[in-house]
């Protein structure tokens, strides 16, 4: 697959420690009798625009990432790789299996109830600028606070967006971006817009979400059967 061009690879990045789940692995952990993870792979499998995939994990389950996909067959994952100490270190080690390729999408490996169509409405979106995110209106009100908890400030909620994954990004763009990142990142967007690019918003998915506490797996339980 090395020696030809790829349109459309996918990098998920679940290397993550996984602090705040009490010791529960979150990308192992079931959700409807499935780990976590693999709900990932399978719509990134099923997905007939996504060619390649690439797993970063954590050094402590690589392995059992690795008989995962030999049992499920995944036949778009190529390589399950370690990830690196900051999230742009993962991603970067997911980048260099990939030699010729067009366009990445970049997913948390924590997001289980992510669909198809996200992936398709990303890469259409992404033809605008070379990078585009999912995102969802804000619906709280959002403060910012100083010293002692102070407000200091109240941003207009209708400026406001929550941004998910997958994010999707020329290769090149991303490639050039994260060889050079200086600090850390949570946010692959905000890294490419720190190198001067323009980032495409498109709808995001409100039960698109993020696994990081046991509260979130319950959630996500309970929208797996909605």
């Amino acid at each position: 697959m090395a020696d030809r061009k790829i349109h459309v690879a996918a990098v998920i990045v679940a290397a993550g420690d996984s602090q705040r789940m009490d010791g529960i692995d979150k990308v192992m952990a079931s959700l409807g009798g499935r780990p976590v993870l693999a709900r990932v792979i399978d719509t990134f499998q099923k997905c007939d625009r996504v060619e390649q995939i690439i797993i970063v994990m954590n050094p402590k389950n690589i392995e059992e990432a690795r008989q995962m996909a030999a049992r499920e067959k995944w036949s778009k994952v190529t390589d399950v790789v370690m990830g690196g100490k900051r999230r742009q270190d993962s991603v970067m080690e997911g980048l260099k299996k990939l030699k010729q390729c067009e366009w990445i999408v970049i997913h948390d490996g924590a997001r289980p109830l992510m669909r198809e169509e996200l992936i398709k409405r990303g890469l259409d979106a992404a033809h605008e600028t070379g990078a585009a995110a999912p995102a969802i209106p804000v619906t709280d009100t959002i403060k910012v606070i100083k010293d002692r908890d102070i407000v200091a400030q109240t941003l207009p909620r209708e400026n406001l967006r929550a941004v998910q994954t997958p994010q999707v990004f020329r290769f090149d763009i991303v490639q050039n971006t994260y060889k050079f990142a200086a600090g850390e990142y949570t946010d692959d967007a905000a890294l490419v817009e720190k190198a001067g690019f323009k980032v495409k918003l498109f709808p995001g998915a409100i039960d698109n979400i993020k696994i990081t506490t046991k509260d979130d797996l319950a959630v996500a339980e309970v929208l797996l059967k909605d």
